[in-house]
């Protein structure tokens, strides 16, 4: 019988380049990830700056001001809720300790489909999990609700790195260990969901650490896509608008004649060709302050002047 023998790799050889990359991240990465524990439920946060900053999604923390932070250098620190935005799944916590390592945040803007991303978080209490997959789609849509308010997340991440319980609020990170997403939803088998970290997002997080909450405007309708005319779509460039369906009572949008049926196309001279452009449109700046509403009624061009009030959740 021929003797078996073993045969050592040097380091550098053992593993492709795919493993490589992954066990990179995960390196890097690991120490910046905690497990979250809540009295009803628990996921994952990423610490963002060393003085102990931490972000997370809103639906891990729910309604609770304390949360209990594990790392995986053994750590075991409180952590309190500085500030929560329920619309954009996202929330801010501040831990105890002075001496945390911070996770470096990228640009999901930059991300391409087919590209590796690493997922590493606390599915069912595993603490420290790390999965790898690539990049399915960009440009997805989450809904998130807060009360009676609801927001469309844009350009929402998908994934085939396994997610799981536990997984939410976890890092979704580039193949170099940049944090591009903050994991948020398992919608399937091979289909996982991440907030996309990107401009909107950082000006979202830079107001929860300094306010506690990120404040929208809000002009009182509901509304849906519609698509314009021929004719008019070709004078404006733009394919549809929004079609209102109810003006709440009371409403800066009441209160400016808005009415069912309208067709709105514009605020201040930005195309609106959908309920998503609307709502990016509506943010802290135009709170109190005039604007200018393109509408359609009827086949005939009008504009409105409206103030728009915040948005109470």
């Amino acid at each position: 019988m021929a003797e078996l023998k073993l045969v050592s790799l040097p380091d550098d050889g053992a593993f492709d380049a795919y493993s490589q990359a992954v066990m990179r991240v995960a390196e890097r990465l690991s120490p910046s990830v905690a497990s979250l524990r809540t009295r009803r439920g628990g996921g994952s946060g990423v610490v963002i700056t060393s003085d102990g900053f931490l972000l997370t999604s809103a639906h891990v923390v729910g309604r609770n001001r304390r949360v209990h932070a594990t790392f995986t250098d053994g750590r075991e620190l409180e952590a309190s809720l500085v500030g929560t935005d329920p619309l954009a799944d996202l929330a801010v916590l501040r831990a105890e300790d002075r001496d945390l390592v911070p996770a470096e945040l990228g640009d999901a803007e930059q991300l391409r489909v087919g590209q590796l991303v690493v997922a590493i978080g606390n599915p069912n209490g595993f603490a420290g999990s790390v999965t790898a997959g690539v990049v399915s789609a960009l440009g997805r849509s989450l809904p998130t609700r807060a009360g009676s308010a609801t927001r469309i997340v844009e350009n929402v991440i998908q994934t085939d790195a396994a997610l799981n319980p536990g997984n939410s609020g976890g890092a979704l990170s580039d193949g170099v260990g940049r944090v591009v997403g903050i994991n948020t939803a398992v919608a399937g088998i091979g289909l996982g969901l991440a907030v996309p970290v990107n401009e909107a997002t950082r000006r979202i997080v830079a107001a929860l650490m300094s306010e506690g909450r990120y404040r929208r405007a809000y002009i009182g309708i509901a509304g849906g896509p519609r698509p314009l005319p021929p004719r008019l779509a070709s004078q404006r460039g733009q394919a549809g608008g929004v079609e209102v369906v109810e003006v709440v009572e009371g409403s800066p949008a009441r209160k400016a004649g808005l009415r069912a049926e309208d067709l709105i196309v514009g605020i201040d001279g930005a195309p609106v060709d959908g309920m998503d452009s609307l709502l990016r449109l509506m943010t802290a700046e135009r709170i109190g302050k005039p604007v200018r509403l393109e509408v359609i009624r009827a086949g005939t061009s009008l504009e409105l002047e409206l103030v728009p009030v915040e948005l109470e959740l």
